[in-house]
C-alpha cells in the first residue's frame, strides 16, 4: 500500500483505503511511555466516528497540553470507541519494553467495544496474537487521524496517572518528568532509592540498586 508522504497534519486517507475495502470499523493504536524510568507503559486505541471527528487532532508530541486534555475529552466523547491499558513497571521489568508495549497495544485493541475489524498501529510491531488484519506504520501519529487520537488519549491518560503515583511520591518529581530519568528525578532516585514503580531493568535503576543502601 503506498501513500504521499506526509509531512504536515495526519489525515484519514488510510482508513479510507481500509473502508473502501469493505472494513466497517478501523482502529488507531498508539503506545507511550516506552522510555521512562518509572511508571506505566500505556497503550490506547481509538475508533474515530468518520462523521464527528474532533478538530485539531495531531501527534500528541506536537500538541500543548492544555489542548491536549481538551482533544482527549473530545475524542473520549465522540469517537465509536475508546479503550486504554496500563502495564505496571514489574509487567515491564518482566517481559522488556518492547514486549510490554505490544502486549499493552494488544490489550487495548481487545478492550474496544464495539470491536474493530482492522487496525492501524503505530510503530513497526504488530503483537503476534493479534486476529484480524492490521497495518504497522512508522510515525503513524503523524499519518493517521486514529493514531494520532490514539497517542492523545495514551498521553493524556499516562500523564494523569504519573500525577496520581506523584501525590504518593512527591520527591521524585513525577508530576512534571512523568517519570524520565531528569536530574531531579535521579538525584531523588539516589536519595530515597527507588519505589515499586520504577523499572528495575533500566540502566539508571540498576545501577541505584548496585551502590545505594537506600534500594530496596
Amino acid at each position: 500500500m503506498t501513500r504521499p508522504d506526509h509531512t504536515t497534519s495526519p489525515d484519514y486517507s488510510y482508513e479510507e483505503t481500509f473502508l473502501a475495502q469493505g472494513y466497517r470499523r478501523v482502529a488507531g493504536v498508539d503506545e507511550v511511555g516506552r522510555g521512562p524510568i518509572a511508571g506505566p507503559v500505556t497503550a490506547a486505541a481509538v475508533i474515530l466516528d468518520v462523521d464527528n471527528i474532533p478538530d485539531g487532532i495531531m501527534d500528541s508530541k506536537v500538541v500543548p497540553d492544555i489542548r491536549r486534555r481538551r482533544l482527549a475529552r473530545e475524542i473520549r466523547a465522540r469517537a465509536l470507541a475508546v479503550s486504554v491499558v496500563h502495564l505496571s513497571a514489574a509487567e515491564v521489568d518482566e517481559l522488556n519494553i518492547r514486549m510490554a508495549s505490544c502486549k499493552a497495544m494488544l490489550l487495548a485493541i481487545l478492550s474496544l467495544d464495539p470491536p474493530p475489524d482492522t487496525v492501524l498501529i503505530d510503530g513497526i510491531d504488530i503483537p503476534a496474537e493479534l486476529q484480524i488484519p492490521a497495518q504497522a506504520l512508522v510515525k503513524g501519529d503523524s499519518k493517521s487521524l486514529s493514531v494520532a487520537a490514539a497517542s492523545i488519549v495514551a498521553k493524556v491518560s499516562r500523564d494523569k496517572e504519573m500525577t496520581r503515583l506523584a501525590f504518593h511520591y512527591p520527591e521524585y518529581g513525577w508530576g512534571h518528568n512523568v517519570g524520565y530519568a531528569t536530574k531531579k528525578h535521579k538525584a531523588a532516585l539516589q536519595k530515597y532509592g527507588p519505589t515499586r514503580h520504577h523499572r528495575r531493568s533500566f540502566k539508571p535503576v540498576i545501577e541505584v540498586l548496585a551502590t545505594n543502601s537506600n534500594a530496596l
